[in-house]
């Protein structure tokens, strides 16, 4: 499954986004942060991570269904694992 590149720029500029939140959180971490502050930045990586997959794998899907005849051109298999693999 390939992505279309203008597609793909809004959800490569998401995980750039968390790539960023995450040098933050390991800065925190290196100056001895609270762990509870920690965990909470830490867990919003984990959010923008995962939102990011599943921006893959709807666009994905989304192409799919367009370019091909409709929903019997989707491999139902193959985004369900995808999708899963995100879970």
């Amino acid at each position: 499954m390939e992505i279309e590149p203008t597609e793909m720029r809004a959800i490569v500029n998401r995980a750039k986004r968390a790539h960023g939140h995450l040098g933050k959180v390991i800065s925190m971490m290196d100056e001895g942060a609270d762990c509870e502050v920690v965990l909470t930045q830490l867990a919003a990586v984990l959010k923008a991570l995962e939102r990011t997959g599943f921006a893959i794998v709807a666009t994905g899907l989304q192409q799919c269904m367009a370019a091909g005849d409709g929903p019997e051109s989707v491999d139902v298999k193959k985004m369900e694992k995808l999708f899963l693999g995100l879970a």
